[in-house]
């Protein structure tokens, strides 16, 4: 009979999990590594030859084009950012707490917009507030002037509409999670102690959230911070932006060293802000509650009506989670 005991069998585990892990690493490596260390290559490659050298950083780090690029970026990304978070808390508050017709097919909705690609969003924005838009034609029709008066979606307050639109849903989706953790008693509680609608929600229900607000608003800067589609679309040419500088140094100036160089400065912000996002999204899962009534693998739009809670339903805001 042969050796079956844990000894015997011991040392083959780790060998058999190596050569399973081994396809998966090894196109890994080809298809996203081999490019990312190519880039990383090109990057310290002078355009005249010879060895690696940091020249080419130095070279572009130097450049005004870089340094407005770099400030857009930051500056379009962290108002994309705020504007989603204050405008997803709400909207998450309404949909959660205030019971209305249609809050079911409003939260289906908000699943499915995550779906949706971002230029999408522009070219409906576009078509509502373009300059030759559905606003600015019944600003024509009716006054009869020459041009309408909204002419924005070319600037940078048209990129970051934009952004905000797109990416609310994106910080919507886990505080709707997080609310339907919020225990009914609680609110309860809070009520008969004589506490508002306002008070309730900013000391009972924020704090539970707070730890979903930072891990949307985390992944909403880092999707910002590398946003190409929207800015493209707007039509904006006076934003130039991180990842449209590298478009702009490949494809229209030839400058594929330069382009590189970018990129990777680029990965290196987007890889410490993603850093972030899973520091936050692991404090969480520690922090977070399990929820007896949304089983995981239920979507909150599947999760039953509670009951109305009297402490909200009298400042209007009964408590009703998708």
């Amino acid at each position: 009979m042969p050796d079956r005991s844990p000894t015997a069998a011991g040392p083959r585990r780790p060998r058999t999990a190596a050569l399973w892990a081994l396809p998966p690493v090894a196109a890994l490596a080809l298809v996203f590594l081999y490019p990312l260390a190519l880039v990383a290559r090109q990057s310290v490659t002078p355009e005249n030859g010879g060895g690696p050298s940091t020249a080419p950083y130095t070279a572009v780090l130097a450049t005004a084009s870089f340094r407005d690029a770099l400030a857009n970026t930051v500056l379009i990304a962290v108002g994309a950012t705020l504007g989603a978070l204050l405008l997803g808390l709400l909207l998450s508050l309404v949909i959660a707490f205030v019971p209305f017709p249609g809050g079911r097919a409003l939260v289906r909705f908000v699943d499915v917009f995550l779906a949706f690609p971002s230029f999408l969003i522009t070219l409906a924005l576009l078509f509502l507030y373009g300059t030759a838009g559905i606003a600015n034609g019944l600003w024509t029709d009716v006054t009869g002037a020459a041009h309408g008066p909204l002419d924005f979606l070319h600037t940078p307050w048209g990129v970051l509409l934009a952004e905000v639109t797109y990416f609310t849903p994106f910080v919507m989706r886990p505080l709707l999670a997080a609310f339907t953790q919020v225990e009914t008693a609680q609110l309860e509680v809070a009520g008969s102690l004589g506490a508002g609608p306002w008070r309730i929600v900013r000391t009972v229900i924020l704090p539970e959230a707070l730890p979903s607000l930072a891990a949307g608003g985390a992944l909403v800067l880092v999707l910002c911070l590398n946003e190409f589609g929207i800015v493209l679309f707007t039509g904006a040419k006076d934003v130039v932006t991180l990842p449209v500088l590298v478009y702009s140094k490949a494809i229209l100036d030839g400058d594929y060293t330069g382009a590189c160089v970018v990129a990777v400065v680029d990965i290196a912000l987007s890889a410490a802000l993603y850093a972030l996002y899973r520091t936050v999204t692991a404090r969480t899962a520690t922090r977070r509650r399990p929820a007896p009534a949304v089983p995981a693998a239920v979507s909150t739009a599947d999760a039953p009506a509670p009951t109305p809670v009297p402490a909200l339903a009298a400042g209007g805001a009964d408590r009703a989670r998708p």
